[in-house]
């Protein structure tokens, strides 16, 4: 399905940020909403990692709007900024679902590394402030613990690794790296209570830094009886889907991912 682009500035609580809209044409009555949200270790990217996400790949196959904000790096402001940003994305595309042509029942937050893990929190806060329903929550490989794991140290990996991890940490949670004052929505792996978030699918590669997190995360949704499911790609190498797509377990997780919207998302009654 083809998609059309266009750039808008939305308010936040710090001003103006630039979202990237993909909507697909010609679409016929209210679509999923996307919000997707890109990595970088919470100190690089860009809104415009959007077109080469599995969120693109999801609007343009099944048909979907996709907003990807230009959410506030660490190295400009840290903690809480992106964090808030990229809510504030969520409530406007609910806010302007009639004008965006987005099926408010069919909201779903997804994104890569820092990215899933500021969808995790994003999800956290719309359960908790209660105003803005999520459907599905797509958070891969997401950095969402701050402090060391199994897999993220001693961890040598030339994507992503210890050293780059405690970088991007320290600046994104500022004076509050280090310290036990570190709340949820910062570092989604310290929320205990998982209970009443939605569905979950993720992937992620069995040597790479977020390997346990992520599993984590997973087992602590299905222990609270969200269903979650996660699957474990061989290798090292992080954002695997996104540096090396043309290989068969970038396909394959890819892949995963369609299986778990069409279940969430697709076939659930009203969408046609």
């Amino acid at each position: 399905m083809k998609l059309r682009h266009e750039t808008r500035r939305i308010e936040t609580p710090a001003g103006e940020m630039k979202v990237i809209v993909l909507r697909p044409e010609g679409a016929q009555g209210p679509v999923p909403g996307i919000l997707w949200i890109h990595g970088g270790g919470y100190m690089l990217g860009m809104a415009e990692m959007v077109y080469a996400s599995c969120g693109r790949m999801l609007a343009a196959r099944y048909g979907a709007v996709v907003v990807s904000p230009e959410y506030q790096l660490a190295q400009e402001a840290p903690y809480p900024a992106a964090a808030e940003d990229c809510y504030a994305a969520l409530v406007w595309m609910w806010e302007h679902a009639g004008e965006l042509g987005i099926d408010r029942e069919r909201l779903v937050v997804g994104g890569e590394s820092a990215g899933g893990g500021l969808a995790v929190s994003v999800c956290l806060r719309a359960r908790d402030e209660g105003v803005v329903p999520v459907a599905m929550q797509i958070p891969l490989y997401p950095m969402i613990d701050c402090e060391d794991t199994e897999s993220s140290a001693d961890n040598h990996g030339y994507v992503w690794n210890t050293r780059r991890n405690h970088w991007g940490w320290r600046h994104y949670l500022g004076e509050l790296y280090g310290t036990d004052r570190v709340p949820a929505y910062a570092s989604p792996a310290r929320e205990r209570d998982v209970a009443g978030l939605p569905p979950a699918f993720t992937f992620v590669s069995e040597g790479e830094p977020f390997y346990a997190e992520t599993l984590e995360y997973v087992r602590k949704l299905q222990a609270a009886g969200v269903p979650a499911q996660v699957q474990v790609w061989p290798g090292k190498t992080h954002a695997f889907d996104l540096l090396m797509p043309w290989t068969g377990k970038a396909r394959g997780a890819r892949e995963g991912i369609c299986r778990a919207y069409e279940r969430e998302i697709v076939t659930k009654p009203g969408h046609f």
